[in-house]
């Protein structure tokens, strides 16, 4: 039904069932699935469930390491903060959770100066 309402576009669910399994710390749930996609944006009904879309950016194959920088683009929405999550990121990183040249460059290829500039941030903390 949803491939149907965005006229076969491509689309990824994103949101707490993709944040939280990061261990990053979040544990948010959320009514209405968030759903990145090329053609739409806005909440909408769609087969009886209630979707929230937002018309953005994504690749083609998103990564955890590119959820990593969705969940600083909505830290708010996830219930966390992004000092926190740059500190949970950190030590996740010393454990070898995430691969650090995909998360850079999804940082800078995804992200706001803001999340590249925390991400990074995180990137040195770690290798230190």
């Amino acid at each position: 039904m949803l491939r149907a309402f965005l006229n076969g576009g491509r689309f990824i669910f994103t949101g707490p069932d993709r944040w939280n399994p990061l261990g990053l710390g979040t544990t948010a749930l959320h009514a209405a699935p968030l759903v990145y996609n090329t053609k739409r944006s806005g909440g909408f009904q769609i087969g009886g469930r209630r979707f929230r879309l937002r018309r953005v950016a994504f690749p083609k194959r998103p990564s955890p390491e590119w959820f990593v920088v969705d969940l600083f683009e909505n830290a708010e929405e996830a219930g966390a903060s992004r000092a926190e999550l740059t500190h949970a990121l950190t030590g996740a990183l010393q454990r070898g959770v995430f691969d650090r040249t995909r998360l850079r460059e999804m940082a800078m290829r995804y992200g706001t100066r803001a999340t590249a500039r925390r991400i990074d941030s995180a990137l040195t903390s770690a290798a230190a």
